[in-house]
């Protein structure tokens, strides 16, 4: 049977498609199909990357812990000593404890420090200052002009307390601190930490204090 190739009828014309017409309309009829065909593989694209985000998401191991810089507090202090001429303090702190900072500090009228950052086990901050040369006006700024409320003796090291635990004012890290002198250096602890965790703290350094209140008798 002969293949019937006779023009096809367009019923909005009434009539059989001029060749033109029937270019035209395959044209048009070819642009839609990629046009659809382009806004499928997008949105399979989209799916695909959606995808691999959450099996991403779900494999990866996740931890609500902060990360934070665990510091190497001796090896910074060794640095540290050779340009301060200084014996700095490197307390050897209770298990669960880790330090995020150890660095000498200078102020404005060059007072100078060294400070080492602690977290306790709990996550609280306590702030080790060994000052030299210092001055009743850097303790203050240290402890935020706040007040001392007594003494206390810790491992034979007289400390000078500062309980603002209970302060509705704004006093910054000095929500409690310790401060002792000898000779021309001042030592100060601050911070969050709970006071048995300052005494930990305080008997750690405290051989390096008595050796100092020795030195200088």
């Amino acid at each position: 049977m002969a293949k019937n190739t006779a023009p096809r009828v367009v019923a909005h014309l009434g009539r059989p498609e001029t060749p033109e017409e029937t270019a035209a309309r395959k044209a048009v009829d070819s642009r839609n199909h990629r046009q659809r065909q382009t806004v499928s593989n997008l949105i399979y694209a989209l799916i695909a990357t959606l995808g691999l985000m959450i099996f991403i998401v779900l494999i990866v191991p996740r931890s609500d812990t902060p990360i934070e810089p665990i510091v190497d507090v001796a090896a910074v202090a060794q640095g540290a000593s050779v340009s301060t001429g200084r014996d700095l303090v490197v307390p050897s702190v209770p298990q669960g404890w880790r330090s995020n900072a150890a660095e000498l500090r200078t102020t404005a009228d060059d007072i100078q420090a060294w400070y080492i950052g602690y977290l306790t086990a709990d996550d609280e901050y306590i702030g080790l200052y060994q000052g030299f040369e210092t001055n009743p006006t850097w303790v203050a700024e240290r402890l935020n002009k706040t007040l001392a409320v007594g003494t206390v003796d810790i491992a034979g090291v007289d400390w000078t307390v500062y309980d603002n635990r209970k302060s509705s004012a704004d006093v910054g890290n000095a929500r409690y601190g310790l401060v002792t002198e000898v000779g021309d250096e001042t030592f100060i602890l601050l911070g969050s930490a709970e006071p048995i965790e300052f005494t930990e703290l305080a008997t750690a350094i405290a051989p390096s204090i008595t050796e100092r209140q020795g030195a200088s008798s």
